[in-house]
């Protein structure tokens, strides 16, 4: 993730929904939603705001009326068939998008509908094979090209090219589990693979499309009424995947839902037994498989969320809002949401001794509320 911005790319076969979720996802007919292959012959980008209440509330306390959410990327592309790889259909010449997103986003169809084409679909496992059988397929491609260092090679290009033919005998074995685990084995591993822009080392969610009378809510936990449980049971073990990479949405809700507006989007929810969204669920899932968080700024000027990775200290945090301000970190004024909500913003937290100075070590924490200090 190279800025605060979340890239997703969203692939699966033709008529799986792709289109339908993407402009919804939108709230906008941003992309052709047509009932036939290859609607979508551009990848179509937007960008939308993660969901988040405590912006407002925040920006009732420091009276700010200017907010600004972290933001998701996602890009929608053509459905790939079986081939692409190697040019069939549309998708081949649409792989090269999904190279720089920081996730793929892998839409499966698990409704039944006579009237939708099944254009080379079948079943929820078998379509979700054959997408990321092309995603390796154009990896070995990739992999196929690189060639071995000849001669007095450096002991970094001996170290590149060990990993390159780590990732070859993974990429051989027909598993893209088996490439996705060498992709990120270290660090170096990473760097290389990132390098190779490989698809099948990259961390993907599914999205198991069902019917919209299909949706069965489970029982309210503490947690609230959710979607994720008996069934997503049924349906990821129908597809061949763990619970934990997917979750279950109906687009054509969600597409219903994108025409209404905020409030009205609410009581349609609570209609459905729903507490959030699909599009929340997504950024939800998304945020913990690839081990993100948000920290939080609020002055009179902007009240603003920024996505960071897990662990990250408390300089490389102030260098996703410019990056001199790493290299100028002095230190950081800290309040935990729920103190700076309660004692009012941060006169308040002072008063009470709920504002920690913390120095060039500190690791971020979800939901810090944050203020820098930052030398010339």
């Amino acid at each position: 993730m190279s800025s605060s911005t979340l890239a997703v790319g969203i692939v699966g076969l033709p008529n799986v929904g792709k289109s339908t979720l993407f402009n919804a996802l939108l709230k906008r007919q941003a992309a052709l939603a047509a009932n036939y292959p290859f609607a979508t012959i551009d990848p179509n980008t937007g960008i939308v705001p993660v969901p988040d209440v405590r912006l407002d509330v925040l920006a009732g306390i420091v009276n700010s009326s200017v907010i600004k959410p972290a933001t998701v990327e996602f890009v929608d592309i053509a459905g790939l068939v079986k081939g692409a790889s190697e040019g069939a259909g549309l998708g081949n010449q649409f792989l090269s998008h999904i190279r720089e997103v920081d996730l793929i986003c892998h839409v499966v169809r698990a409704f039944a509908d006579p009237d939708i084409i099944r254009e080379g679909s079948t079943d929820p496992k078998s379509d979700r094979e054959v997408i990321e059988t092309e995603l390796l397929l154009a990896d070995l491609a990739t992999l196929q090209k690189q060639k071995e260092p000849k001669g007095a090679a450096s002991s970094e290009e001996k170290v590149k090219w060990s990993i390159i033919h780590e990732l070859q005998k993974a990429a051989d074995t027909g598993s893209r589990d088996a490439v996705f685990k060498v992709g990120n084995k270290s660090e170096e591993h990473q760097k290389i693979a990132k390098e190779l822009s490989l698809l099948s080392t990259k961390v993907m969610v599914y999205i198991l499309n069902v019917g919209e009378e299909d949706l069965v809510i489970s029982p309210a936990s503490s947690a609230g009424s959710t979607v994720e449980g008996d069934q997503l049971s049924v349906v990821s073990a129908g597809a061949g995947i763990g619970q934990s990479e997917a979750i279950i949405v109906s687009a054509k809700i969600e597409n219903e839902l994108s025409s209404l507006s905020d409030e009205d989007q609410k009581l349609y929810l609570a209609d459905l037994g729903l507490e959030k969204s699909g599009l929340e669920r997504l950024i939800q899932k998304a945020y913990e498989m690839l081990g993100l968080q948000s920290f939080l700024t609020a002055g009179e000027k902007e009240v603003k969320a920024w996505t960071i990775h897990n662990g990250m200290i408390a300089p490389q945090a102030a260098g996703v809002i410019h990056t001199d301000f790493e290299k100028h970190f002095i230190r950081a004024n800290i309040a935990n949401y729920d103190d700076f909500v309660a004692l009012n913003g941060w006169k308040g937290v002072k008063e009470a001794g709920k504002m920690r100075t913390e120095g060039k070590e500190y690791v971020m924490r979800e939901g810090d509320v944050v203020e820098f200090m930052i030398g010339k």
